[in-house]
């Protein structure tokens, strides 16, 4: 008489097990908007992450204020989004989207090169801006309107202008890139300049560095990479203009962030990911990858994880 009651027993535990491997499965999943320029060393992390936990891990790669506006506008929102910008998180997420993030690496502004560029053997952190000036270069640069270092690039030139004293400079070199070769990411652009259709990009060291290409360092006055120099690299500002909308971007050093949205999917999973980035053996990964990971990452915003504050660091 008990068999039947056994035998349904059985068979609703046989349909309730899918329903809960599907549950952890769902649960156990980490979905990670990533800056073009961390999309390698933020897919060692994630590759690293995923080995040691078993979580499926999944990325999407693009210019940090397009990945943003997916966020906003799109309504597409992820588990982490990692931007090239830190400004982005007040300016555009905070706080809608989110209410916190954390500082985590920095980077500076270079001119990337290979063997087969024009004018490459004449190219030192001293004659740069001559080099890039010539007509038989060709230039590219990412668009300001889609990525921090669009706008960083133009920052830079300014910067120089005024450090060379030499008037007019930063239009001049702004104007040594036509339309057509500037580009959404850093992604196109190295393609672009490892296929020799440009002999010149002007992006992230460690952008250089994860696809080994040849670069030149610039004088730290100019590369918005010291945070010392904050003073002086508010000092420029640019304007770029939109589709509905002109925004005034100013120096500063160039500090990544990231943060677990308020919508995303997968909070735990998130925080979980952010938290191991952060780790001593997440900068280690992104450290190993040309990222110049900070000694102590900087929480911003008063309602940060508590598994977040108390990673070790």
């Amino acid at each position: 008489m008990r068999l039947p009651g056994i035998a349904l027993l059985v068979a609703s535990l046989a349909l309730t097990r899918p329903r809960e491997a599907a549950a952890a499965s769902v649960a156990d999943t980490v979905v990670v908007f990533t800056a073009a320029s961390l999309a390698v060393p933020i897919r060692a992390a994630l590759d690293s992450f995923a080995r040691q936990t078993g979580v499926v891990v999944q990325q999407e790669n693009g210019a940090s204020l397009e990945l943003a506006r997916r966020v906003t506008e799109l309504r597409r929102v992820p588990d982490v989004i990692a931007l090239a910008d830190q400004e982005v998180f007040p300016q555009l997420l905070v706080p809608r989207a989110t209410s916190w993030y954390v500082r985590f690496a920095r980077n500076r502004m270079v001119v990337a090169f290979t063997d087969r560029s024009n004018g490459a053997a004449q190219l030192t952190p001293s004659s740069w801006y001559r080099v890039l000036s010539r007509r038989d270069v060709r230039v590219g640069r990412s668009d300001p309107r889609l990525a921090p270092v669009g706008y960083r690039t133009l920052l830079l030139y300014q910067l120089a202008e005024t450090y060379y004293r030499l008037p007019g400079l930063a239009a001049r070199l702004e104007a040594r890139t036509p339309p057509a070769l500037i580009r959404a990411n850093a992604s196109e652009l190295v393609a672009l300049l490892q296929a020799a259709e440009l002999d010149y990009i002007v992006d992230y060291e460690s952008l250089a560095r994860a696809n080994r290409l040849r670069f030149v360092a610039l004088p730290p006055q100019i590369d918005l990479g010291d945070p010392a120099r904050a003073s002086e690299y508010a000092r420029a500002r640019v304007r770029v203009a939109r589709r509905t909308d002109t925004t005034t971007y100013a120096g500063g050093p160039i500090v990544y962030a990231a943060s677990v949205p308020r919508d995303a999917p997968h909070p735990a999973a998130g925080q979980r990911f952010l938290r191991y980035l952060i780790s001593s053996a997440g900068q280690t990964v992104l450290r190993a990858h040309a990222v110049d990971a900070l000694p102590v990452p900087e929480l911003v915003g008063d309602s940060v994880p508590p598994a977040l504050r108390a990673t070790r660091r």
